[in-house]
């Protein structure tokens, strides 16, 4: 099986996991929905994506066992925020209700603008990619992905869902990430693109 089909189990079973504990807690505040709308509309958005335009990283082929334990279990960690939320009857302030609302569409922007430029691009043109979303930063879709589950940790207004964010950055996307930047070293260009441009972050002085 794909490292695809067990990613895309975990993001088709957001909305029904998320529906399944409002319905469980009798929870039906505007923060549950608030969540089933922003987890929900992310997890439709990626396999339209993998639909559309998919990661070539995900096509690795995995046995199942190895999948499920070791690439569903661990997203299924992401499934502690609506829990915590709608579990505890979680009140939002208007202020935070706000700042989780920017931080995911920012997020989604990021993460899925630069996934489809870097996709096209290469279908076009092989090589470094300098300019667009990836002008200042060089993981865009990375920093997008971190903004958006951060909403979501935020919601829970509990400390576990961001350990979990932080097993992720710190277990695979730093990795993927320094892993990257030794692949595009490669590019005579690479130096000044890095000079001018954050890993994360963009550098913008």
């Amino acid at each position: 099986m794909k490292t695809a089909t067990f990613i895309n189990i975990h993001k088709a079973l957001v909305s029904p996991v998320v529906l399944g504990l409002m319905f469980a807690f009798n929870n039906w505040s505007t923060e549950a929905f608030i969540y089933l709308a922003i987890h929900g509309s992310y997890s439709i958005l990626w396999l339209i994506k993998d639909a559309l335009y998919a990661d070539k990283r995900f096509e690795e082929k995995v046995h199942p066992v190895v999948g499920f334990i070791f690439i569903f279990l661990p997203l299924a960690g992401y499934y502690l925020a609506p829990y915590l939320l709608i579990s505890r009857h979680v009140t939002l302030t208007p202020p935070l209700t706000a700042l989780v609302l920017v931080l995911y569409i920012f997020g989604i922007f990021l993460h899925y603008v630069s996934d489809a430029q870097k996709f096209y691009t290469l279908q076009n043109k092989k090589g470094l990619i300098e300019d667009g979303l990836f002008k200042y930063t060089r993981n865009p879709n990375y920093l997008g992905e971190i903004m958006i589950y951060s909403a979501y940790a935020i919601m829970s207004l509990h400390w576990l869902p961001f350990l979990v964010l932080s097993g992720w950055v710190f277990g695979f996307f730093v990795k993927n990430m320094l892993s990257k930047d030794k692949s595009l070293s490669r590019h005579s260009q690479f130096t000044e693109y890095k000079k001018r441009s954050g890993l994360l972050f963009p550098k913008l002085f």
